[in-house]
């Protein structure tokens, strides 16, 4: 399962500054600060050039020799990006708060992975800073409850001719799951006649709580969701190619279940250029699993068995579920019965319109803006039925229950 979920870091500067450097907002006497931003500028500029090259001992010049405990951690992140395959990494320096030889300094981190025809991705960093024989050194750093995955544990890479898949686990289990994303792509393709990169990054972190921190979240939040594709903070730059895997929930499916799901994550990276503001959750979610369950032959009842089980109870559902169903905090049966109604709705554009009437549905929503309803109800939903279905969400919705009704009668 997936949605629109949002990673970034955030901290607030004048905190980290003002631990550092007891409420000191600026240099003492005001007029270092520009000098030591172009130094501290300087400073990272190396960093990221020895990150783009490859060379470890290069990194680790940047890092303070006095800071034993930092500099032993980015011992092992300088191994790990030696090994990750960079395509751009630039770092642009964004506040230095300075007293004497200590600083705290604001950075936008920008880096692109694989073959870089990609936006890049976009990570505010917080650092502590030292100097000393006339040099600006890294002397630790505000990670705000999170880690960038290379930051983890020992990193493993594996390329394949789709997809880019890194972990922090046996390279055997990344072979496994790399061997998912290698189909994924190629069968999103043939039913998605939209450009886009054909190319997905998996990342694979070795427990529950490093996904939470990849996420910037609670780790009970996804343990039972066997992986998530993220994207940017509403209005920021960046990326959608990254899908993170839950290991643990993702080892419990079936073997048609990890296809289902990498295909389900595959198909966001693809529609995200034309999944809107005004797209509702039932419909990107629904779409995704249709691209999941598309071919796998899977019967309605066994894909959708709680909504069934709610049906043959007689708790046929009124409307289409709304946005705040699909919460992964909520009740698991309604996010249950939430993708499950979503994916139902659009296997049944599929069924009684066509496929390509299908994705012509679904990019209508997506390039019509505006905003969803809390109720997932928008005005670009409306004359998309109309223009392209030649019909109204109040007959959509009564073919939608009747087709409930029939498929999940047991």
């Amino acid at each position: 399962m997936a949605g629109r979920r949002h990673a970034s870091v955030r901290a607030v500067a004048c905190a980290l500054a003002g631990a550092l450097l007891l409420g000191a907002c600026t240099g003492a006497d005001g007029e270092d600060a520009p000098d030591d931003e172009a130094a501290v500028q300087t400073l990272f500029d190396r960093q990221a050039a020895a990150v783009r090259d490859g060379d470890a001992p290069r990194y680790l010049a940047t890092v303070d020799t006095r800071s034993r405990s930092y500099r032993a951690r980015q011992r092992l992140v300088a191994d790990n990006l030696a090994r990750l395959p960079v395509a751009d990494w630039t770092y642009d320096v964004r506040s230095v708060e300075s007293r004497g030889d200590r600083a705290a300094a604001v950075v936008a981190l920008r880096y692109r992975l694989g073959d870089g025809n990609r936006p890049p991705v976009v990570a505010e960093e917080y650092y502590d800073l030292r100097r000393h024989d006339g040099k600006w050194y890294i002397a630790g750093e505000d990670l705000g409850g999170t880690r960038l995955l290379w930051e983890q544990g020992r990193l493993r890479v594996v390329r394949g001719a789709h997809s880019l898949v890194l972990g922090t686990v046996a390279r055997t289990e990344l072979l496994r799951i790399a061997a998912q994303a290698e189909r994924a792509v190629p069968s999103v393709s043939a039913a998605w006649p939209e450009p886009w990169h054909r190319r997905t990054v998996v990342l694979v972190p070795a427990s529950v709580r490093d996904m939470a921190q990849l996420l910037h979240g609670e780790p009970g939040t996804y343990e039972g969701i066997a992986a998530v594709t993220t994207g940017p903070p509403e209005g920021e730059e960046g990326e959608w190619e990254h899908i993170i895997v839950n290991r643990q929930a993702y080892a419990l499916l079936s073997d048609r279940g990890r296809r289902v799901v990498l295909t389900h994550e595959t198909a966001h990276v693809a529609t995200a250029a034309d999944t809107g503001d005004a797209t509702p959750l039932w419909l990107s979610e629904g779409l995704a699993d249709w691209f999941g369950y598309r071919g796998t032959g899977t019967d309605p009842v066994s894909a959708a068995p709680t909504l069934a089980e709610s049906v043959h109870r007689g708790g046929l559902p009124h409307r289409l579920p709304p946005d705040s169903q699909f919460r992964f905090t909520g009740d698991p049966d309604a996010l249950a019965r939430a993708y499950e109604g979503g994916w139902l709705a659009c296997r049944m554009i599929a069924d009684r319109w066509g496929q390509d009437r299908l994705i012509a549905f679904y990019r209508a929503v997506g390039r019509a803006g505006g905003a969803a309803g809390g109720d997932g109800t928008t005005e670009a939903v409306d004359r998309a039925l109309r223009d392209v279905l030649a019909t109204d969400r109040a007959a959509f919705t009564r073919m939608w229950r009747s087709s409930l009704r029939t498929q999940l009668t047991r």
